[in-house]
């Protein structure tokens, strides 16, 4: 097919019709593509490993081929089908055979965010324009931020939605009837780099853009920091209003500075300190806006305050950083600060976030599953120091040696668990060796956390924190981050506050684990 067709596949109005695609993965994101291309009429070839049932169940109905079976070479089923675009799931990594035979051939390749950007006019404003969008990513703090920004725009009387990597699919958002003046697109580094392939004449050029921080993570499927590094940066490309940064991180403000942004653009910066002109930031326990207002050189706007934040679980540093950026966001599209405070006064944050399980004979559990990464666990750490710490997991590439040296060496004890406890356990051993260690050495997912309560019980003191942020993907014990949060908590329940078992000494020979 001609470039020229594709180049005009910019509205959902154009003639999609028999467009021949190849949609890579058949999870929630590959459904929601399939879907909107049937409905577009083109013709479809969905391709994944696996499916799920149901998802299989339904693309017949809605007039979609597929093909299941492996991926590690290129199946004939593709290259007969002889698409026009490759849409891939963000599991698909660069160096995947599909993707490498993709590019190749040259054929375009998209991802989901793509074609919602190119059929985002499907339903439109009472002015006829589609839906802002506002970009967020980071290693860590997204989906808070992304939901807090969505959260601040409705209390400003805006029809906003938070979409993308925090759940619900893009896609579904741009067809959905009610329509929206905003949607919050939390992006991850997988979809950016995506974003990154773009060759059509109206790429994605959102309202607002934010990187919230950077450090270490999914470097298996980026192949290098400095991939990982780049992909993140496309969040900020053709941003036309604001390009949101945090001045505590220095790869942030390096990306705006060499971004290709719209004429007129502002950088908008964040960080715990007092803000100059043009930033947002934290005066005597007050976070305050002095970057959306006309007399900023000597005048800011109070947001919210540091003791208010505290009554929402959102006090600590990394929280409110989260805070002032999805502020800085909100008053980018005009909303009042009356109504950014509103918000927070009335927002929660996600289960497995810093959540407070239970706190029992002044012990504290906190579950804070959803800190993938060592840089999420970082925080967690700053914000409890000296807890008694439940970490690993896959550790998708990542060396934890820093986090362990740096913030790990203040802990009470380590709990390892999950399949890589080596690399963990070696580390405390070469940078930590004053902290206690216990590995929980368990195959079945379903006594994992009922050993890591056990010992942990007999572990923490009145004071005490016990802190499961494993720093670490879940995947190889349990089926997501909140899977695993769930079962810890379950598990604190049954051992704590029912009382169930006997005081736990932590020297036991019974307690399922290697002292290291």
């Amino acid at each position: 097919m001609s470039g020229e067709r594709l180049d005009s596949l910019t509205s959902w109005y154009a003639d999609w019709k028999g467009l021949r695609v190849a949609v890579l993965g058949l999870s929630v994101t590959g459904f929601s593509v399939a879907d909107t291309l049937a409905e577009l009429g083109a013709d479809v070839l969905v391709l994944s490993e696996s499916a799920d049932p149901e998802y299989a169940r339904l693309l017949p109905v809605i007039g979609v081929r597929s093909w299941i079976g492996p991926l590690d070479v290129v199946p004939s089923e593709l290259s007969d089908f002889a698409p026009a675009v490759v849409i891939a799931s963000p599991g698909f990594s660069p160096r995947h055979p599909i993707i490498d035979w993709t590019l190749r051939s040259r054929i375009a390749l998209w991802g989901d965010v793509e074609l919602a950007w190119r059929v985002r006019d499907k339903i439109v404003r009472s002015d006829g324009s589609p839906a802002e969008w506002m970009l967020v990513t980071g290693t860590n703090g997204k989906t808070t931020t992304t939901r807090l920004t969505a959260t601040m725009l409705v209390a400003g009387g805006l029809r906003a939605a938070p979409v993308g990597n925090i759940g619900v699919p893009i896609l579904d958002a741009v067809r959905d009837p009610a329509g929206f003046d905003a949607l919050v697109v939390e992006l991850s580094s997988h979809q950016l780099w995506y974003l990154g392939q773009q060759t059509g004449p109206q790429p994605v050029s959102p309202y607002a853009s934010v990187c919230l921080n950077l450090a270490d993570d999914h470097l298996e499927w980026h192949g290098s920091f400095e991939a990982y590094r780049d992909a993140k940066a496309h969040v900020y490309d053709r941003t036309r209003i604001a390009c949101v940064y945090n001045k505590a991180d220095a790869a942030t403000r390096a990306m705006v500075e060499d971004a290709e942004v719209v004429e007129g653009a502002r950088a908008i910066g964040f960080d715990l300190g007092v803000p100059g002109p043009s930033d947002l930031g934290v005066v005597d326990g007050i976070l305050v806006d002095r970057a959306f207002l006309e007399d900023r050189a000597t005048t800011a706007l109070e947001l919210t305050t540091v003791d208010r934040l505290a009554e929402r679980g959102l006090a600590a540093p990394h929280m409110v950083a989260n805070v002032l950026a999805a502020s800085a966001l909100a008053r980018s599209l005009g909303v009042d600060p009356a109504a950014v405070g509103t918000a927070i006064r009335t927002f929660r944050l996600d289960p497995h976030r810093i959540e407070v399980v239970e706190v029992v004979e002044g012990v504290t559990w906190v579950d804070d599953s959803k800190a993938t990464n060592p840089h999420a666990a970082a925080s967690s750490l700053a914000a409890y120091p000296g807890a008694v710490w439940i970490v690993g997991g896959l550790l998708k590439g990542v060396d934890i040696s820093d986090l362990v040296s740096g913030r790990g060496s203040g802990a009470k004890a380590a709990i390892v668990i999950g399949l890589e406890r080596d690399h963990v356990v070696s580390a405390f051993s070469r940078h930590a060796p004053q902290v206690p260690v216990f590995e929980v050495d368990a195959d079945e997912t379903e006594e994992v956390m009922a050993l890591v309560v056990e010992l942990a019980a007999g572990i923490a003191r009145d004071g005490d924190v016990v802190l499961l942020a494993p720093a670490a993907a879940s995947f190889d014990q349990f089926t997501s981050y909140a899977d695993r949060g769930r079962r810890f908590a379950d598990a604190v329940r049954k051992r704590i506050v029912r009382g169930t078992g006997a005081e736990h000494d932590p020297d036991s020979e019974s307690s399922g684990r290697e002292p290291a």
